[in-house]
């Protein structure tokens, strides 16, 4: 039986995990992923701080997805994990809209981040001698501070709405974060306006970074066939899979999820496809940019040998 001290402004997290030997075993698969990606992506943010041969505007777009996983995987699978080992599945009221502010800023900050990366390969690329003008450190930097304020904007705007309105019927949300569209089923007012505001807001995240991506990857592989360079090519058809794959692992279960009418939704398939944009991606995107990348792999060799030799 749930506490019931627990103030009546506190919602209360279902989860992912039944309370069985399946949840155990789920449990256990997850936990490595939850591992794997916290030391991942902080081992790529390090990397890319201590290497200056990685303080590229290239480098430094990925050292801040790594920070934005790295803060994702943060934000979510502790309480989720603490909520099935302890039975305790309430979350208070400030600490609901402190994760959801968290997780909504992110969602729409890396896909900014994901179309400043490609926008900086179609630069590099297509556009070789006006790339220190157009991709300095300025304009980077302007990237960086675009994306994570546009996203905190927008997730400001829905975590207030979500937060003031009336929930009078029960406050157990059926999801293991809480996730705006699952906690507006437990609103007692007429949301379908606000609905559609969530609508064209996810088209906005995930169409316009769509549109960027898939332009200057477009123009990259034009300019890719014009090449004489092989060794060229090769490069440029990997970064361009490698940053194609990550999009892929990111924006799909999103656009499935957020872009689907209300009626077509089921609470669990929204848990399982959260577990690919909240876990598995911010596990997988270190991998797939150090074991595909010499530049990376070479900097981990030079910082390893500086921590073992005692220069850092």
């Amino acid at each position: 039986m749930e506490n019931d001290t627990q103030t009546s402004t506190d919602f209360i997290l279902l989860g992912l995990l039944p309370p069985s030997r399946a949840g155990l075993a789920l449990f256990i698969l997850i936990t490595p992923i939850f591992l794997m990606a916290l030391a991942g992506n902080l081992s790529m943010v390090l990397l890319i701080l201590l290497d200056a041969q990685l303080h590229t505007p290239m480098y430094i777009l990925l050292s801040q997805l790594s920070l934005m996983d790295l803060i994702y995987v943060s934000t979510t699978v502790p309480k989720m994990a603490s909520g099935f080992l302890s039975g305790n599945k309430y979350i208070s009221f400030l600490g609901c809209g402190f994760q959801s502010f968290f997780f909504l800023t992110l969602a729409g900050a890396e896909g900014l981040i994901l179309m400043s990366m490609a926008y900086d390969r179609y630069v590099a690329i297509c556009c070789p001698l006006h790339y220190p003008i157009r991709m300095n450190r300025r304009v980077c930097v302007l990237l960086i501070l675009g994306s994570w304020a546009i996203g905190a904007l927008n997730a400001c705007a829905h975590t207030v709405y979500a937060f003031h309105i009336p929930y009078c019927r029960s406050r157990a949300i059926d999801h293991f974060f809480c996730d705006v569209p699952a906690m507006l089923t437990l609103a007692c007012m007429d949301t379908r306006v606000y609905e559609y505001t969530v609508f064209l807001s996810t088209t906005f995240f995930l169409l316009f970074p769509s549109t960027v991506i898939v332009f200057s990857y477009g123009k990259i592989l034009l300019a890719v066939c014009r090449m004489s360079s092989r060794e060229g090519r090769r490069k440029a058809y990997s970064t361009c899979s490698t940053h194609l794959t990550v999009v892929t692992f990111y924006m799909a279960p999103f656009a499935y999820t957020y872009l689907r009418p209300k009626s077509l939704r089921s609470p669990a398939e929204d848990k399982v496809l959260a577990v690919f944009y909240s876990m598995l991606t911010p596990a997988l995107n270190p991998v797939i940019y150090s074991l595909r990348n010499k530049e990376v792999l070479g900097a981990l060799g030079r910082v390893t040998q500086r921590i073992c030799s005692g220069k850092m």
